[in-house]
């Protein structure tokens, strides 16, 4: 799986387009909105047209009277990318949230999507079938036909327990990169490209409480310089928010 220590390259016009509108939180933005941010990254105004065209077609923006909006897809996953740059923290009385599969069977592309959506939801598989983590955040819990919800409390240190379901010292290391590279990054489409691989990370952040994470965990600083950033995109753009 490529990482931030990969060379980072500028986004697609398509990918610095949806980037920008997921990140900013900006108004709908106008034909006239976006080409000036395609400029300020280097993306020519007849590229950005027909990025846009495309990305109307695909699903992923909706053309309306005042401007372009995202469409129900990216609406869904700036949620998630909320989730993970916001503070999602309760106060934790030990237990574990635990989905268990009771239905056996099905097709593996439907185990695959049940897959993915347990992992959206921060939750790691302990065994086959078995999902759990720290029943600390402030959201639904995930429910689904196929499984059984529980709340449990864990007779293993639960210390020793979050670092066999999550690689934490890896997440660590990734993070305090993307720090790294986002303070010595100048050019404003590799700013933007930085931005993109800071929010894929902190959409993997388990958002652990504070008596699970490992000292010195990197996960606030990385939400600051991102915040950060969206200021200074909204900013330089003169976007509307």
């Amino acid at each position: 799986m490529a990482t931030a220590r990969d060379e980072l390259a500028p986004l697609s016009a398509r990918s610095a387009l949806l980037s920008l509108m997921l990140g900013a939180h900006p108004a709908p933005l106008t034909p006239a909105d976006l080409a000036r941010a395609g400029q300020l990254l280097g993306i020519a105004p007849a590229t950005v047209r027909v990025a846009l065209t495309r990305a109307v077609n695909d699903g992923d923006l909706r053309r309306t009277g005042d401007g372009y909006r995202l469409g129900e897809r990216l609406v869904q996953r700036q949620a998630h990318q909320d989730e993970a740059v916001r503070v999602a923290d309760k106060p934790w009385d030990g237990s574990w949230e635990m989905a268990v599969v009771v239905t056996s069977g099905r097709p593996g592309p439907e185990r695959a999507v049940l897959r993915d959506a347990l992992k959206a939801h921060r939750l790691a598989e302990l065994r086959e079938g078995v999902w759990t983590r720290p029943a600390n955040l402030q959201r639904p819990r995930f429910s689904d036909p196929v499984l059984r919800d529980f709340t449990a409390t864990p007779d293993q240190d639960p210390v020793e327990l979050a670092a066999s379901l999550w690689d934490l010292a890896g997440w660590t290391r990734e993070a305090e990169h993307l720090l790294d590279r986002l303070a010595v990054t100048l050019d404003p489409a590799l700013r933007l490209a930085t931005a993109a691989a800071i929010v894929r990370h902190l959409s993997d952040d388990p958002l652990l409480p504070r008596e699970l994470r490992p000292s010195g965990w990197p996960a606030a600083a990385l939400r600051d310089a991102y915040g950060a950033y969206q200021r200074e995109l909204s900013e330089l753009a003169a976007l509307p928010r």
